[in-house]
């Protein structure tokens, strides 16, 4: 009779959902970008293969806790980083940041 493989803990299934989901953004962001011929940038695509390198190989991209959530795989900043390149790949305009408006004081 086989063994059942062991339950994962509430923590570690957790951690292995964020984890999928970080290298599909990744990988959507990728793919989007080449179906709508947008081109990015060098730095761009060496983020992309870089980040999901490091969550395929640590289970995360960001060594400091400090940086990121608990059981997450993606810091803030690289969430945010990836959030833009997902929205220049799709084709939308890159959002303002702090609430600037453009006009005023340009």
């Amino acid at each position: 009779m086989k063994r059942k493989p062991p339950t994962l803990s509430p923590y570690e299934a957790q951690r292995k959902a964020a984890q999928r989901a970080a290298l599909n953004a990744l990988k959507r962001a990728k793919r989007t970008a080449e179906k709508t011929g947008v081109a990015l940038s060098e730095w761009e695509g060496e983020f992309l293969d870089s980040v999901g390198e490091r969550v395929k190989t640590y289970g995360r991209a960001f060594g400091d806790p400090e940086k990121g959530a608990p059981g997450q795989a993606l810091s803030a900043m690289q969430g945010r980083k990836l959030k833009e390149i997902s929205k220049k790949a799709s084709g939308e305009a890159p959002a303002l940041r702090w609430g600037r408006k453009k006009g005023i004081r340009d």
